[in-house]
């Protein structure tokens, strides 16, 4: 199975984004690639300021069944294509935003999620999502998270309790805002960005497909890495700062097979010894 994960810039303009990623699909599709994650915001792009967004400048909300998902949809095909978007939901006449993605072929879409984990002033723009559920695609079962979602051990170790092999992570995941090195490799989030890739795909003995912006989206300038992860938590390709596609192929079941042949990380939990809630002052 061919995987692919994408570093490249998604900005405002959604017809734009939509035309480059008509190229990436295509150029995936020419690779021989199964599964190919775009990252987080693909259409409408990211906030340009985590700690005060600003309402007049916030991305463009669509919906599920909105034309801009069908194009997706439609040039998807028989590729499975992960990507981002400011999803609106309106409830009793009003209207909502999550930053979300979505999961499809040219079928239709076969998983979806809701970011749940919002720093800084994401919640502000957004509303949070609840849940992390996993679902079956032609890649196997996988499941989806957004960018800090993968801060917290217990997201990705939820999708893999529920069966997810495949965990696609889309991120929109900028240099550090407050204390920001001199170079990209050097900068403290780009060495967490990295760090919690491959943890999260070793503690749960998975494959770990995790894509990212590049450039510049006001204030924030994003850190790319886009890499695919095996289930040992090694690193099987990967992209720098700039734009470009990380492909790798791998037997997920065998490569998930042979990692949990002596160790079995989810057989051999005890979650009857672990605090679950803060105690005391912590």
């Amino acid at each position: 199975m061919r995987l692919a994960s994408v570093a490249a810039h998604f900005g405002r303009d959604i017809d734009r984004s939509l035309e480059k990623m008509a190229g990436i699909v295509a150029d995936a599709r020419s690779a021989g690639v199964d599964l190919l994650v775009f990252p987080d915001a693909t259409l409408g792009g990211y906030l340009s300021d985590l700690r005060h967004p600003d309402a007049h400048a916030l991305p463009p909300a669509v919906t599920e069944d909105s034309f801009e998902v069908g194009r997706v949809v439609a040039m998807a095909g028989d590729m499975t294509v992960c990507f981002g978007y400011t999803e609106e939901e309106v409830v009793d006449g009003h209207a909502h935003t999550y930053n979300a993605a979505l999961c499809v072929t040219g079928d239709g879409i076969l998983g979806r999620h809701r970011k749940v984990h919002q720093p800084a002033g994401e919640a502000l723009a957004y509303r949070a999502g609840s849940t992390f559920e996993a679902f079956d695609s032609p890649v196997g079962r996988m499941g989806m998270m957004i960018d800090y979602d993968k801060t917290f051990p217990e997201a990705a170790r939820s999708l893999a309790l529920d069966g997810a092999h495949v965990v696609a992570c889309l991120s929109a995941w900028p240099a550090s805002v407050t204390d920001r090195a001199s170079r990209l490799p050097q900068d403290r989030q780009s060495r967490l960005f990295d760090l919690y890739d491959s943890a999260r795909a070793a503690e749960n003995q998975i494959v770990w497909v995790s894509s990212n912006q590049t450039g510049v989206m006001g204030g924030l300038r994003f850190l790319g890495q886009a890499k695919i992860v095996g289930p040992g938590g090694d690193v099987l390709a990967r992209t720098w700062s700039k734009g470009a596609l990380a492909v790798a192929e791998i037997d997920v079941e065998a490569e998930i097979v042979r990692a949990r042949r002596i160790l079995h990380h989810l057989d051999e939990r005890a979650p009857d010894s672990y605090v679950t809630t803060p105690r005391g002052d912590a």
